[in-house]
């Protein structure tokens, strides 16, 4: 004798066969919206990191200025500014010493890139300011 499955408990196991595959459908929906959110986060995460980078390479632009003489600053600092920047953000750097009574300051400015560093750019600049008092060279 053969027991027969109630209406309840055949529908409950067309439901679940019916609804088979309703998760994919979903998840493929929502993965545009999914892959944009995470391009945006990390462009925001190249943008922070690029002002970062631009505030490091002017602090070590001015700490280079301030142990040189006034007359001879201009390539140390511009070289110590350049030094500590990765290769992809030196393309399109520019470091700017200068100075006068009694302080030093540089300033950077830097490309910031799209998605992939070294490869295109915003049409915008980042700016790392620095300054600092001069040191007594001795002279």
């Amino acid at each position: 004798m053969r027991m027969r499955a109630s209406p309840r408990a055949r529908h409950r196991t067309g439901r679940r066969t019916a609804d088979r595959g309703q998760v994919t459908i979903e998840f493929l929906g929502m993965l545009p919206a999914i892959l944009v959110t995470l391009v945006v986060l990390w462009q925001l995460v190249l943008v922070g990191y690029t002002f970062t980078l631009a505030g490091n390479a002017a602090d070590e632009a001015v700490r280079a200025a301030t142990a040189t003489a006034p007359g001879a600053r201009g390539g140390p600092c511009e070289e110590a500014g350049l030094d500590k920047l990765p290769g992809a953000w030196r393309g399109g750097a520019s470091v700017t010493c200068g100075g006068g009574g009694g302080i030093v300051t540089a300033d950077v400015r830097l490309d910031v890139p799209i998605l992939f560093p070294g490869t295109a750019s915003f049409p915008f600049e980042v700016t790392g300011h620095a300054g600092a008092v001069e040191e007594d060279t001795g002279d």
